[in-house]
């Protein structure tokens, strides 16, 4: 008997071409099992900025593309870095056109730290997602031993730690998902 495949979107907080966010989160996709999908959202850096006066029932399309990749996902996992102690805004911008998607609340979440010492990042989204009633899979989220921003994906995909994490991650994850 197979599983049905779950559906994670991957959000990285980082617009960066060469971003180790990024490639935490093509080596997690990577590392995903058959039955777990990881799809990455490129779309954070084409939202326009967050108005209230645009959020109606058309919204603008790129912001329906966004809101149609979360509710075709079972829960989402997002890999942030740290900028003048939060969030990037590119990150917070495309929250906030969440928050008043009502699919959104209670979405599964875990986060990955690719840095030690970038707690108040971590703080601020994890406040940003209590706050928008998003369900964080504490035992799915992890912090890897990163130290530098010049890895690629291969390159992480060849560190046993940073397999082993990931996995653990996405295992813990699914294995939530399917209770």
């Amino acid at each position: 008997m197979s599983l049905a495949s779950l559906h994670v979107l991957a959000l990285s907080g980082s617009l960066r071409t060469q971003s180790i966010n990024s490639a935490v989160l093509l080596a997690a996709q990577s590392l995903a099992s058959a039955n777990l999908t990881v799809t990455i959202y490129r779309g954070l850096g084409d939202l326009p900025h967050f108005n209230p006066d645009l959020d109606t029932a058309t919204p603008p399309t790129t912001v329906i593309a966004l809101r149609e990749a979360i509710n075709a996902s079972d829960a989402l996992l997002i890999c942030t870095p740290e900028y003048a102690h939060g969030i990037p805004g590119t990150l917070k911008n495309g929250l906030d056109w969440l928050v008043s998607y009502a699919p959104f609340s209670g979405k599964f979440v875990a986060i990955i730290n690719a840095r030690p010492g970038a707690d108040y990042a971590q703080a601020s989204l994890r406040e940003i997602l209590s706050a928008m009633n998003a369900r964080v899979i504490e035992k799915a989220c992890v912090t890897l031993p990163l130290t530098n921003n010049t890895l690629d994906t291969t390159a992480l995909l060849k560190l046993p730690v940073i397999r082993e994490r990931l996995q653990f991650s996405l295992t813990t994850l699914e294995n939530i998902l399917r209770q």
